[in-house]
């Protein structure tokens, strides 16, 4: 276990816009049954927290030991493109948000294949999504003014530029990687879709997955 990040590290890393990714993981998993969860990379433990605080059985998998003190979880350390599906068994489902975008797109179908080797249920899934979408947010009131706009439009016809080890491999929406080829790629590993869901302000696509 490590304890190696600050108050501030939290603060901006589970910043306001980001947060609504996890409140979807949760969210999402609700709508299930399920009891023992499997997280894979937990961060800083905001999603584990809720887990647990909401009645699950929770453990967590990354590379390397927990970042954090609290909830004091089963961890598993091992590379998630080498785990293997009786290595994870035992799961009613399994939660990797935003991680599979930094392993190589060639590598993502084992990963798939080993979650489901594993006999879990259920896979709840998210992945950066740059296609074509629009955001408008307006906050007003007598003391306040906010608001946010975002507009994504004609990546289809770019070529996403892989960022350095550890970093983004790939994005749904650049050319190349429609949301069509994505889903195909779930069926294809042994999943069949329950809910799709897409979060504006981080711009991910989520996907609710039941095994075949």
């Amino acid at each position: 276990m490590r304890n190696d990040f600050s108050r501030e590290d939290w603060d901006t890393y589970y910043s306001r816009k980001r947060v609504i990714q996890q409140w979807t993981q949760l969210h999402l998993l609700n709508s299930v049954d399920c009891r023992k969860v499997l997280e894979v990379g937990p961060a800083y433990g905001l999603v584990t927290s809720m887990l647990v605080n909401a009645g699950y059985q929770v453990s967590t998998l990354d590379m390397m030991p927990r970042a954090f003190a609290q909830p004091d979880t089963a961890h598993i350390i091992g590379d998630l493109c080498k785990i293997k599906g009786e290595e994870i068994s035992g799961f009613d489902a399994i939660l990797c948000c935003e991680t599979l975008e930094h392993i190589e797109w060639d590598a993502v179908p084992g990963v798939l294949a080993a979650f489901h080797a594993s006999g879990t249920r259920y896979l709840v899934i998210s992945v950066p999504y740059m296609a074509f979408q629009l955001t408008l947010d307006l906050y007003l009131n007598a003391y306040t003014f906010r608001q946010y706009f975002s507009l994504k439009k004609l990546l289809a016809r770019k070529t996403f530029t892989p960022e350095p080890p550890g970093g983004h491999q790939w994005e749904i929406g650049y050319k190349g990687y429609p949301l069509r080829k994505w889903e195909d790629r779930l069926e294809k590993c042994g999943w069949s879709i329950v809910t799709r869901d897409f979060t504006e302000h981080c711009r991910s696509v989520f996907h609710l997955l039941k095994a075949k």
